[in-house]
Parts: structure tokens; sequence; C-alpha cells
């Protein structure tokens, strides 16, 4: 075997066991072997690639900021005068065809020693002007707004390993938005996966325009994938844009698999926008409200509400729904500049949170200059309030008016009543989505319950759909087997209010010898039911002392509660459930 088959053979073999191609060991390893005048292209190259690329690398002037053709030389800098950065760079030729074409402030950087000094090698005489350096894109050594264009050919998508999580992918996207100067592009080249364009299509949401564009394949090419271009340039506003596209799905049938899955992503972001363009519930992302022209988190805006998502995939350990709200004028005095409020899941849909009015209510009562108020979903459902605070901390802190920063803020809860929370069970419908059966006890009961059973816990099992997670479809009252809840003279009693939902939640392990007590009416939406009963008690009575039967029926079974009191309570019922 030839020495060059041998040395090709090594470079497969190796690429293969780059894994996670995030290792720097590794790809030292692969740029050793490959040697300095053995390019490596990910992806298309410079013939199919430079008439989609070319047009977008000089920033656009200000009066061609809303061309939606990207921008010329003619209409901005001069080539010469374009600052472009090319991360994750390796040993590939792109910057070298670019230099000649007339870019000369080009920086390229890499983690790998190995590649940069080869490069520096292989262009030091013939290109002077380019600079290497060896630095992780993940952590740039830059200022911020220092680029007019960050040029990414494959880099992404090799930080986006599916079983690596989105962490190093989203910790390099928030550098390039970073270190990109005002109308600077972030053109990524990319294979357009889901996973992939799931992360970058959120990430520029907020005050970006972005456009999709694929780069012609060679024309005697065998079927393989596609590479797409995704030019993302910073806008001046805090508009969410719709995603432009240039592809043709019938043109790549070929390619349909993959084209498909790339309009799916596509056609979702699109909606989230267009939702977001139509109306006044914008949710920021917290690094786009950083940068978002007029908006000042250092100030505090007397009567200012925004709705922010907190927490970037791999960043923290949770996302969170939250409300940034300044009290209104001549609110105070105030207790603290800042503070956070945890609002469970169970309590999120209920008027004072969910509601503008309501949580300037909740504003006032907090005595804070600045509350932001945490919405809590099922994700956080099995973790205690201490983790979530802890997980918390650092992303409300960069929230904090700049006036007092450095000063304590509390985080408060609205409770939502539950002692202890057990699953018992959970299936997902195709009509209804994930379903949740469980068993909890509350820290408070009505005030019948409590004189049945002052010293003890009651426990009650609820059926709850993750859709609607604060509404209880069904909930029952449990009882030690052979036992049933009476009234003093043995009478079986309904239950007429619902029970208050307050209370720190976590998990525990409840009686498990019960059953159901169908002598006890736990919803009240049941309890009216059965009080519409006193229209026809007369008649009832009158049906009832003759020994006669009435013909009824219940149209929705649910979970059987309110047919099986019924039959209990009132015997000469015969009931049909429909």
């Amino acid at each position: 075997m030839g020495k060059n088959k041998q040395q090709q053979k090594k470079q497969e073999e190796l690429l293969k066991t780059l894994g996670d191609f995030t290792c720097k060991e590794n790809w030292d390893q692969f740029f050793s072997i490959r040697g300095s005048d053995d390019a490596f292209e990910w992806y298309a190259e410079w013939p199919e690639l430079k008439d989609v690329l070319l047009p977008h690398l000089s920033s656009p002037s200000p009066s061609s900021s809303n061309d939606d053709g990207g921008g010329s030389s003619s209409g901005g800098k001069a080539a010469e005068e374009v600052q472009i950065l090319v991360p994750g760079c390796g040993n590939s030729k792109l910057s070298e065809y670019l230099y000649d074409t007339g870019y000369r402030n080009i920086t390229n950087i890499d983690f790998s020693k190995v590649v940069i000094l080869d490069m520096l090698k292989r262009n030091v005489r013939l290109r002077p002007e380019m600079k290497w350096r060896v630095m992780d894109m993940t952590k740039m050594q830059f200022e911020k707004e220092t680029f007019d264009v960050v040029l990414d050919k494959g880099g992404l998508d090799a930080l986006m390993e599916p079983e690596l999580g989105p962490k190093l992918g989203n910790e390099y996207l928030s550098e390039v938005k970073r270190v990109l100067k005002d109308g600077g592009k972030f053109l990524c080249l990319t294979l357009a996966e889901s996973h992939v364009l799931g992360l970058l299509f959120p990430k520029f949401r907020c005050g970006w325009r972005l456009r999709l564009h694929v780069i012609p394949p060679k024309s005697t090419a065998k079927p393989s994938l596609l590479t797409f271009m995704v030019i993302a340039e910073k806008d001046d506003s805090s508009s969410f844009s719709q995603i432009s596209s240039s592809i043709d799905l019938p043109s790549f049938a070929k390619n349909g698999n993959q084209v498909r899955g790339l309009y799916e992503v596509l056609q979702s972001e699109n909606e989230i926008r267009s939702k977001y363009s139509s109306g006044s519930d914008v949710t920021y992302l917290l690094e786009d409200l950083k940068i978002a022209p007029k908006v000042n988190l250092e100030e505090l805006y007397p009567g200012r509400r925004l709705q922010l998502k907190l927490g970037d995939p791999g960043g923290s350990r949770f996302t969170y729904k939250a409300i940034l709200l300044d009290a209104p004028q001549d609110s105070g005095p105030f207790s603290y500049h800042c503070g956070a409020l945890l609002i469970p899941k169970s309590r999120a849909h209920e008027w004072l949170y969910s509601s503008e009015e309501g949580q300037w209510m909740v504003v006032e009562s907090s005595k804070a200059a600045r509350l932001v108020m945490i919405l809590l979903d099922s994700s956080h459902s099995d973790v205690s309030m201490d983790e979530i605070q802890k997980d918390l901390s650092p992303l409300v802190k960069q929230l904090e008016p700049g006036d007092n920063r450095g000063a304590q803020i509390p985080f408060m809860a609205a409770s939502d009543g539950i002692k202890q929370r057990k699953i018992v069970h959970k299936i997902t419908s195709p009509l209804t989505g994930p379903i949740i059966v469980e068993d909890v006890i509350y820290e408070k009961n009505d005030d019948y319950i409590s004189r049945l059973s002052p010293s003890k816990d009651v426990t009650f099992r609820r059926l709850t759909f993750e859709r609607s997670e604060g509404i209880i479809q069904s909930e029952a009252l449990l009882v030690r087997a052979g036992s049933q809840v009476t009234d003093d003279i043995g009478q079986k009693k309904t239950r007429l209010s619902s029970k208050p939902r307050k209370g720190n939640q976590r998990k525990s392990d409840l009686i498990i010898d019960l059953r159901v007590d169908h002598s006890y009416l736990a919803s009240s939406y049941h309890s009216g039911i059965v009080s519409g009963l006193a229209l026809i008690a007369s008649y009832m009575g009158e049906i009832a002392s003759k020994g006669e039967t009435v013909k009824s029926v219940i149209v929705g079974l649910g979970a059987g509660l309110l047919p099986m009191f019924l039959h209990g309570c009132l015997p000469f019922l015969k009931i049909e459930v429909r």
C-alpha cells in the first residue's frame, strides 16, 4: 500500500474515532497525520460556494439595511475593510480564497495548536496580513463588536453532536452575537439538521434578520447531503422578522428527507415569530434583552412589563418563563430593590398571576421596586424549591437594576398547598397528551374534613392533563379500606368548596392501603351539580316515598365519581351513563 493511501486510511479511521468532534487532542492528532499541505474541506468547496457566499460578505450601508438581497461591496464597506472572523478554521482553504479575492482583514481561530502553526507556516509569506490564533470558539478572547462578519464552515455542526447536548453550541452562538458589530452578519454553513436549527433559529430571533440559502451541489456529484447557508444579520430593532428562504423543495427531490426536515423547523420557527410580531406578548431571551435598543436593564422604568425566557439550553439546568415588572410611579417605599417570586404550575393559571392586572397587584404587595415573577411548569415538578432557586439565582442576578447591584435578592414563593405528592401513574393519550394520576396531601383542608380528622393527614387522588396543568380533571378522597367519611349522625356529606392550593411541593411516600370514598365529592363543580337537584327535591321525595325509581342519564363518565356518589346517596335513581 502506498504512502498516500496509508495516510488516507489513517485519516478516515481517525475521523471515525473523533466521536464528539470536540476533543482537542484528537484534532491535534488528525491534523498532524494530515499535514499542512493537505487541506480538509467540510461540506461545500470554493467553486460551489463562492457565488452564494461573496454577495453576503460586505457589511451593508445604513441606507441598505432593509434590503433583503444581503448587501454588496458597492453598498457597504470595501472588501479590504471588512473584518472577518473564521472560527474553527481547521486547515480549510476557505480563508485563503477569500484573502486572494481581496478580503485582507481575516482572523482565523482554532483550538488545535497543531493546525494553527501549520496554517501560519503555509500562509505567512503569501498572505502576510491574515491572522491565526489558538483559541476556543466557545470562549473567544475578543472585545465585543469587533467583527463585521463571522464565517462558520461546519463549526456549529461539530459542536452540536446530539449526544453532547446544546451546551457548547449555545456558548458558541452567544460569543458570535457578542463579537459582531451592529449590522454585522453571521454566515453559517451547515447541514441544517433539526437539532442544530432548533438552537440557531431561536438564538437569533429578536433583533436579527435571517435568510436561508442552499449551496448548489456539484453537477457530477453522487447524491449526498446538501450544504445550506444561514445568514443572520444584526438588526437595529427589537422586531421578530420572518426567516426568508430561496429553497425550492421540488428541485431537491433526491434530498427529500433532509429538505423536508429543514422545512418543518423553518415553518415552526416562522409561526412563532409571526405570533410574537402580531401582538404585545413578546418573549425575550435574556441575552437579547441586554442588547435590545431602548431596553436598559440598569435603570428602573416605572410601569415596565417584559416577558422573558430565562435559561439557555445547556447553559442552566432548566428554562423558565418569567415576567419582569418595574413598580409603577409613586408605589414606594420599597423593601427590596429587586425580588423574585416563584409561581408553582398549579397556580400559574390563576388571574392573580396570569393577567397583567393581577400581576401589578402582586408587585404592589411585594414591596419590590422590580419584581421578577417566575412561572414554573411540569418540567420543574420533581425538583425542590432550593434546587430551582440555586439554578435561577445567577439568571435573576442579571436582571437587577444597576443602582443597587450586589444587594441580596429575596426569593419568595406562592405556595401550591401541597404538603406531600406522589405520582401514581403517568400515561400519554393521543387525544389529550400526557395524563397524570397522583396522590396528594394538602397543607390545609376544608372545615368539614378537619373536623372529621383533626390530627391526621388526608389523602386525595387526582387526575390532571399536562396540557392544562392548573385544572384538576377529577379528584377523590382516599380512606383506609373498610372506612368512609360520615358526619356525627351517619349521614353522607358533600364538600361544597374547593381546597386552597398553597404550600411548597415535595415528594413523599403516601399511605398505600387506600380506596376511594364515594360518599364524598371533592370537586366543587360536582357539588354544584348536586346542589341543583334541590330544584326538584319535592318531586324526588314523592317518587322515593312511593318506592319508585327515577330514570336519570349522566353525559360524560369521567372518573365515575359523580354517578357513584349519586348511586350511594339517592338509591332510587336509576342511572345511565353515556
